[in-house]
């Protein structure tokens, strides 16, 4: 199956609340508290649950040759 893409955050938007770890059933994205969220692209499939999840509107999914 194809990628659709990846998640990728934007670092100056990130209010680091959580609610995409909390989403992500495969684990790929992790927050660190006080900072921001990280995402693992080798996890990463590009569903979309976590940018849908985002209150600070900081996830995108985007291809994975943008990234």
């Amino acid at each position: 199956m194809a990628s659709k893409g990846c998640a990728a955050v934007d670092k100056t938007l990130c209010v680091a609340c959580g609610a995409c770890e909390t989403t992500c059933t495969l684990g790929a994205v992790k927050v660190d508290r006080g900072c921001f969220a990280k995402v693992n692209e080798d996890i990463c499939v590009g569903c979309g649950k976590c940018e849908k999840v985002c209150p600070a509107n900081s996830i995108k999914i985007e291809s994975r040759g943008n990234i």
